[in-house]
């Protein structure tokens, strides 16, 4: 019986398995993403045309694997964006600014002002010595 049980059980694929193969999978593509990546950076680092040739170019000299649509995404984009500014603005956040601060002048000086004067106004806190107890006590 037992020899029934442990044979079953090398067919089933367990949890730990799976975990380990979509890994693999997700290293995989992120290697591909981060190859193309480094390329483009390397191209424009050395004022070169990003193109998707150049990129591909690149990483097979890399000797890395990647999905053929990786080097067209990153071509179009470095064609669409200007990858100084990408660069400059990484981390920087305040995605959500953006296009408020771009709206401001398509409305003009006038719908400006009404925006800096819809500021609202915080609420006092309450300091430790109303409530009658201290956090440091």
């Amino acid at each position: 019986m037992s020899l029934y049980v442990s044979q079953t059980q090398q067919h089933k694929p367990n949890a730990a398995s799976l975990s380990v193969r979509i890994l693999e999978l997700s290293i995989a593509i992120m290697a591909g993403e981060q190859a193309c990546t480094y390329a483009t950076l390397i191209l424009h680092d050395d004022g070169i045309a990003v193109t998707a040739e150049k990129i591909a170019a690149l990483v097979k000299a890399a000797n890395v694997q990647i999905e053929s649509y990786w080097p067209s995404l990153f071509a179009k984009l470095a064609e669409k964006k200007n990858l100084d500014d990408l660069i400059l603005n990484v981390g920087s956040g305040g995605g959500a600014a953006a296009p408020v601060a771009a709206a401001a002048p398509a409305g003009g000086a006038a719908a400006a002002a009404p925006a800096a004067e819809e500021k609202k106004e915080e609420p006092k806190e309450e300091s430790d010595d109303d409530m009658g107890f201290s956090l440091f006590d």
